[in-house]
Formats: C-alpha cells, structure tokens, sequence
C-alpha cells in the first residue's frame, strides 16, 4: 500500500519580538499514522500545531494539505482543511448536552432537528468505540467524558487530521486504555493523528513515529520501532540523561502529621472531603493519588489553613519542641511558621502564589516582607535566594529582575517550587510540581523531593503520572470522590490496583504499610 503525505511542513518560522518559537521546521505526517512531538517546555511545540490549526500564521514556510500548499489563517480555515485540535483545557458549555455542544455553531439548513444529530454523532462514536451518553450534561461529566465530547466534536465536522495536545494528563490507566484503543480505531480509518505529549512510555506505545524539537528547531523524526526513552530523552535535550528516580529507604520514621476525621463541606453544601484519616511521616514521600477533582486540592488547602473544616483534626508534632499542635486552631500564617508548606502548581500557576508584574526577587519578598525592618525593605537576601533558585533548578530567564510574567510556564512552575523548599520546611506539601514541564525539568524536581525527605522533611507529593508516583513515592493514598479508597505500598503495588482504587465510590481497605 503506497504511503500518501496528509501534511508537510516546508522551513515553518514563527517569532515573538525577538524570541524565536519555531525556526525552519519541516515535519511530515501520512494517512493513517499516529506521530508524537516531544521536546522541553518553550521548545515550540505548542507553536507549531497553533500554526496548523489556524491559531498563529507563519512568519516564513509552507504547509501542504494532500499535497497542495494550504493558507490556514484561522481556526475556521483549519476545519475547511479538515483539520481539528484538541486543547487542554476544553471549550465546553458546562449546562449543555454532549450532543447540544458538539453541534454547537454549526450552521443547519431548515428547521434545527437536535435528533436526528444525535442520531449521526452516535453512529461516529459507535465507529470509533467511544463511550459516552450523549444526552448527558457537561458539568455531570469526568474529564475524560468532557475529552471525549472534544474529540468527537472535531470529527463530527469532518477533521481527517487531528492534533491532541497532553491528551492524557488528568486520566486514569483505564481511561488511557480506552482512548487509545479508539486512536488505534481512528488510525485504522486513514485518520492522521498528532499527539503533543511528555510521557515517553505513552509515545512508544502508541505512536507510529516520534518528531523532536528543540529550543525551536527541528532535530530529527525516528521510527518508534527503533526508539527507546534514553535516544528520545538524548534527541530532546542534547545529552544523556538518567532516567532513573533513586528512591532511597525510609529512615527513623516518625508521624509528622495526623489527619483524623477530616471533612470538608464547600460553600454550595456539597461534602468534598469525607472522613478522611491518614499519616504523614518524616523523611517519606507520600503520594496522593486520585482521579483529577477527587478533593486533592482541599486536602492540602485545609491542612495549610486556607479552607475551614466541618470537624475532624490535624494534628502536627513539632520536631522543634515535642509538642503535639492542631492546626485546625491556627491560621495559615502560623502554619507557615510551623515549617508547613504547600507549594501548589495549578493550571494558571500564576493564579496562585506568584504576582504575574512583579520580578523573580520581590516575588521572593512576598513570604519575607514582614520580617522587614523600618520604612525601607532589606532585598540582599531574597536577591541571593532568587538566584540560587534560578542556578540550581535551571530556569531560563535574562535576570533575577526579570517579570515573572515573561517567563514560560515551565520556568515559573520553577520559582514557585523552589521558593518553598528553600523555606527549609518540615511538611512539603508539593501538588502538580511537575504538570507541563519537560522530562529534563521534572527529573530536577524529583531529585529536590528526594533531598527534602532524605533530610527528614515529610513530602505529600500530588501527581498526575502513576508511573512517576510508584517510582518516587513511598506510601500512596487513593482519593476517590472526597474519600480515602485505599491506602498502599507504592513498592509493591500496581498501576493497575491503583486505577481500580482511583473510581471507587465506597472507601475500599486500608493496606496501610
């Protein structure tokens, strides 16, 4: 069977001011055929498939559809090309069906008939083995089903080409597996598929070829036949790279805290958090594992005092002085000064904890600034730990006085990580430290954790990645649906154990080691 190019990219150049997102790029990818982009954050991955999707125009370059040249300069112009994307954060109207947002904006000669679209769509998601009621609201949804509904969508308006960018960041093992299956299915339909994605073993798994970028540049398309991490790893970054976690034994363990009975009710009446019991213990990792909206985020906002309890306690052994403190009685300044931090990494990272105009050293200031003496505040010690964050984690930036602002997202996650494991604290509370970043950056992290617990520090380590959570964790709590599902030894256990803990609605047993 003879191999038809569905699109070429000829010498693709896209600049910001001064920055050069894409430079000379030339990728091609055939009918049929899945192929993954790698490359670190700002290497100009996302750039490149906003150009073929008609969100940014190339400054210099061609793209050929089928063979003949293309001008995509919108989202529109894409889709009349046959050319749907598949962002991260999805467009969806939360009060509307599957099936209402799916024709949404999509023009229909006569009299609208909603059945008679349902009735289509169906036949598409019965081709492609999608699962989904189509008659079932946005909001009632799990991030997978709102995945789905995007993806169908775009297929829905006839895209032959599709582009997912992180496509399995919030599921779980058993979503994955569906969703592959049906990119298998699609493949098999001449569909051409490109997946933007960190997870090395998901690329190898299923895609048919990898093309690497890197700091804007093509660097070379490889078969995934012939590929394995370590030549993928050394493509992306220019060098070899240890893929291993070293994941050191627990030593003189001690509880550091003890959360009993902890529920949480939210404003609108609805029970997020629901008896939960568990222990943190010094120089340990503990994992946090749970389908994304599971009630991660509240856990670790109320142990650091920033959301009010119904009942239950925290309790807190101070290493300083043997006293046993509640910190459902403090607020979260005195948690802060206790050595108890949350360094939490959320999907606008500058929405939490940073200020967007403000420089990497008065950034630094925001934890130190009422320790400051008189009128005038002292700026030589946050300089110093500004640029000690900027050496060690490697985060590109012109200066210590630059705005956080015009830093890339990987490289605020950066500050914002580092600044709170320079607090030297006794309770790291580390969620999504890791979300977005390359596998270079994300090692880096890893490595810090890891330093923390072998100082004694007791890390609570949120993650989206099982495969990152049984190598670096040493317990890992499942959160399903506000409660504690199960409580399991990360050396021993399964991916597969823990998919199943992940959507149970019962709270299932405690295995804890």
């Amino acid at each position: 069977m003879s191999t038809q190019v569905a699109i070429e990219l000829k010498n693709i150049t896209k600049t910001f001011g001064n920055v050069v997102a894409n430079k000379d790029v030339n990728l091609t990818v055939n009918r049929g055929e899945i192929l993954s982009i790698l490359g670190e954050n700002g290497s100009g991955k996302t750039t490149l498939m906003n150009m073929i999707s008609g969100i940014y125009f190339p400054d210099h370059g061609q793209i050929f559809i089928n063979g003949e040249e293309a001008l995509i300069k919108s989202p529109k112009d894409a889709f009349d090309y046959k050319i749907g994307m598949i962002h991260q954060h999805f467009k969806l109207v939360d009060v509307f069906t599957a099936a209402e947002n799916i024709v949404l904006g999509l023009e229909e000669k006569g009299r609208y008939n909603i059945k008679k679209s349902t009735a289509e769509i169906q036949k598409i998601c019965d081709k492609y083995g999608f699962d989904i009621d189509l008659n079932k609201k946005i909001y009632e949804m799990s991030v997978s089903e709102k995945q789905t509904v995007e993806i169908v969508k775009v297929l829905y308006r006839g895209a032959d080409i599709l582009i997912l960018d992180e496509p399995t960041a919030v599921l779980t093992p058993q979503e994955i597996k569906k969703l592959f299956d049906v990119l298998r299915n699609m493949r098999k339909d001449s569909k051409s598929i490109i997946i933007i994605t960190h997870k090395l073993n998901e690329v190898l798994e299923i895609s048919d070829k990898v093309s690497v970028l890197r700091k804007g540049e093509y660097i070379g398309t490889v078969q995934t036949s012939e590929a394995n991490e370590s030549i993928l790893t050394e493509m992306m970054v220019g060098k070899k790279i240890d893929l291993n976690i070293e994941r050191s034994d627990v030593e003189e363990k001690a509880d550091r805290l003890l959360i009993n009975n902890m529920c949480y009710v939210s404003r609108e009446g609805v029970k997020v958090l629901n008896h939960v019991t568990f222990a943190a213990r010094s120089g340990e990792i503990l994992g946090i594992a749970g389908i994304a909206g599971s009630g991660q985020r509240e856990l670790l906002e109320s142990i650091a005092g920033l959301r009010k309890l119904k009942h239950g306690s925290i309790i807190y052994n101070n290493p300083k002085n043997g006293n046993q403190e509640n910190l459902r009685d403090k607020t979260p300044v005195e948690i802060r000064e206790l050595g108890v931090r949350l360094s939490f990494v959320p999907e606008d990272r500058l929405g939490m904890g940073l200020v967007g105009n403000m420089d990497i050293v008065d950034n630094m200031m925001l934890r130190s600034y009422k320790k400051g003496k008189g009128v005038f505040l002292e700026r030589k010690g946050p300089k110093d730990l500004a640029n000690k964050i900027i050496d060690e984690l490697e985060v590109v930036t012109p200066s210590a006085n630059t705005p956080v602002r015009n830093l890339s997202g990987g490289n605020v996650q950066k500050v914002l990580v580092g600044r709170e494991i320079a607090a030297s604290p006794t309770v790291l509370m580390a969620a999504y430290p890791v979300r977005g970043l390359d596998i270079n950056s994300s090692y880096l992290i890893y490595n810090l954790l890891n330093e923390q617990k072998e100082k004694g520090v007791a890390v609570i380590f949120v993650g989206e990645d099982l495969d990152v959570l049984l190598e670096l964790c040493d317990r890992i709590v499942v959160i399903s649906s506000g409660q504690i599902s199960g409580i399991v030894d990360a050396r021993t256990t399964t991916k597969e154990e823990i998919g199943l803990l992940m959507t149970k609605t019962d709270g299932g047993e405690k295995n804890e080691q």
